[in-house]
């Protein structure tokens, strides 16, 4: 039988043998943007969309929930296909899967077949996502894992920068529609980048056992206590940034008065956040180790939730009351996720396919849930959004208990061993 558990490799100094170049790592950071790509470009266009089809703003919010519910789902399918037939067949049937989606999106009359059509494409693009990050633990391990991670997270930061800001001006020139267009021309181009770079799990090292198998034992994984602390971290954390996804447009643009066009500026506040904590925490995770700048994002993650809980509540400061902690809440992003990636998949190396994979179904599953509830106690104000951005940045708080404090002392030590 595969060996389920193993120990940690840290420290870690750098990279294996086959360690890529900055080509490949450019073609990864695509694939890991996926998630993005497919959501931040039509977040300027609901509005519009729901007046096009007909459907209030809680029904166009289910598109996002929709999507979701492939993209959890699909993960835990993709990551023990790809740690037995390779990552990148694997990834290019996903990309198939999403040029299709997008393709029905764009053809779709009415909400309910669009939320159809959003589930394949994003069926398609979590291949994309999960296994980059397989693929980025085949290449890393340890501490310089998490490096790469914050680099690759802050170089697909691109796509929702400026995601908004150009599906704003398609939308004002080319209709909602052409959106979906442009998502399917992404598809083909990433598809043809992807045949430029090389496997990263070669023959010898995949796992051979049964899909099914391989599927009954994600509650084997279940079981480990560290694993569900740093999936936990990052899934309450996913399922805060989806509300913000999904709350903002309408709180934004409908509540505040922020043209369509001007949306993109405050949604790329974020995304800018992010990026410059992922800069930091390249930096600083070979001096104080994953864990500890994992304790650090999770503890702002909850104040930054709280204030904006107060500030939805109160309209406290107007729009940008709202703006400012939503700002602090989004950037932990960069602190929080490559962290608690690294941390699920570092104690599994012969089965990072599958890890990734479900701490990316966990992740995107909560996703589902935050957006969902946004759009299930849709009022017209944006309370929903701040209560639920509230329970999500404290439970992401709370999952830290389950990692234990030597642990976190284990991680920081091999930091500074590391650069001793």
């Amino acid at each position: 039988m595969t060996k389920l558990f193993s120990k940690t490799h840290e420290p870690v100094d750098g990279s294996s043998p086959n360690a890529p170049g900055w080509y490949m790592l450019a073609v990864l950071s695509l694939l890991m943007g996926f998630a993005s790509i497919s959501t931040d470009l039509y977040l300027p266009a609901m509005p519009t969309m729901a007046r096009s089809l007909g459907a209030d703003a809680g029904m166009i919010e289910l598109t996002i929930s929709g999507y979701l519910v492939g993209f959890s789902l699909g993960q835990l399918l993709w990551g023990p296909i790809s740690d037995r037939y390779g990552r990148r067949p694997s990834v290019a049937v996903g990309l198939v899967l999403f040029v299709i989606g997008a393709a029905g999106c764009a053809l779709s009359e009415n909400v309910l077949i669009l939320i159809a059509w959003r589930i394949v494409q994003a069926l398609g693009a979590c291949a994309s996502v999960a296994l980059s990050r397989a693929m980025v633990r085949d290449l890393y391990e340890g501490n310089r894992a998490a490096q790469m991670l914050s680099t690759l997270i802050t170089v697909m930061a691109i796509a929702p920068l400026v995601g908004p800001l150009v599906g704003g001006q398609i939308v004002a020139f080319a209709g909602w529609r052409a959106l979906f267009w442009t998502l399917v021309g992404i598809g083909l181009v990433t598809l043809a980048a992807l045949f430029t770079i090389p496997e990263t799990l070669p023959a010898e090292r995949r796992n051979r056992e049964s899909i099914g198998h391989a599927l009954m034992r994600y509650g084997e994984l279940l079981r480990y206590r560290r694993l569900l602390g740093y999936a936990g971290t990052g899934s309450f954390l996913y399922a805060g940034v989806f509300a913000y996804v999904a709350g903002t447009p309408f709180a934004y643009i409908t509540i505040y008065h922020v043209p369509v066009q001007l949306y993109g500026l405050l949604f790329g506040l974020g995304i800018i956040g992010i990026m410059v904590a992922n800069l930091v925490n390249l930096r600083l995770v070979p001096r104080f180790g994953y864990d500890r700048m994992l304790l650090f994002g999770t503890v702002i993650t909850a104040i930054s939730a709280i204030v904006t809980a107060v500030a939805t509540h109160t309209g406290w400061g107007g729009l940008w009351g709202l703006v400012a902690p939503l700002f602090v809440f989004v950037s932990m992003t960069g602190f929080v996720v490559a962290n608690s990636i690294t941390g699920a998949m570092a104690d599994f190396p012969e089965r990072a396919g599958a890890v990734s994979a479900l701490v990316g179904a966990l992740q995107y599953g909560l996703g589902m849930v935050g957006s969902g509830l946004v759009g299930a106690f849709a009022d017209g104000t944006p309370w929903p959004m701040g209560w639920v951005i509230a329970i999500t940045g404290v439970g992401s708080l709370l999952c830290m208990g389950l990692l234990a404090p030597e642990r976190i002392r284990k991680t920081a030590d091999a930091g500074y061993e590391k650069i001793a």
